[in-house]
């Protein structure tokens, strides 16, 4: 595993962080001595959405888009 001081890390983090993404991790020491290692996370799975996961679950009104269809009419022209 490579150890590079902070300047050169500063220096080289665009290179040093395309390494450790392809699977080779780095150290980064401050006078010789190790501070912080730098390596490639694992990104989460995702999960993938099912369309009709709930079918059969709900059902919608045959007159879902005609429901208090009156009272939104009196309410739109102002009558109560």
């Amino acid at each position: 595993m490579q150890t590079v001081n902070i300047h050169e890390a500063k220096t080289q983090l665009s290179r040093l962080i395309d390494l450790a993404v392809k699977g080779e991790p780095f150290i980064i020491a401050k006078a010789g001595k190790p501070l912080v290692k730098v390596e490639r996370l694992e990104a989460p799975e995702k999960k993938k959405r099912k369309l009709g996961f709930m079918a059969g679950q709900m059902q919608v009104p045959d007159d879902f888009d005609t429901i208090s269809q009156g009272e939104i009419e009196r309410l739109f022209h102002g009558e109560e």
